[in-house]
């Protein structure tokens, strides 16, 4: 029963002709595509050939300092937006969580907890 209601949607015996076909076309037309950009990407690489002048001695300069307003803009932006939202309250109150925490020192060495310094024991915190 289920067959009949779906059967005029399938056509029988061709329809995984049809389906092959068309994905056939698809992906041939995606290869095409990766064709065309592998053989048009070289000649932008050779781009920088171009002869020197006055003006083409400051390309560089001048995308270097377009990227730097442009992150620079952006990463303001970010700043203000975090700001703006509340992230940066009670900065004081959440650097002291990590200096409360007791752990056992690993990074002094042993010869300098011999110090005369450390006699009387830890420091005050």
């Amino acid at each position: 029963m289920i067959a009949a209601e779906n059967a005029p949607h399938f056509r029988r015996g061709e329809g995984h002709l049809v389906r092959l076909g068309a994905t056939a076309r698809r992906t041939a037309g995606a290869l095409l595509v990766v064709a065309i950009v592998a053989l048009v990407l070289p000649a932008v690489a050779f781009a920088h050939e171009a002869p020197e002048t006055k003006q083409s001695r400051w390309v560089m300069t001048d995308w270097m300092m377009d990227t730097f307003f442009v992150f620079g803009g952006l990463a303001l932006v970010a700043f203000v937006a975090a700001w703006k939202a509340g992230y940066f309250q009670d900065l004081d109150r959440q650097a002291e969580i990590p200096l409360l925490i007791e752990e056992e020192d690993y990074y002094t060495p042993e010869w300098a907890l011999d110090e005369e310094e450390w006699a009387d024991g830890d420091a005050d915190r």
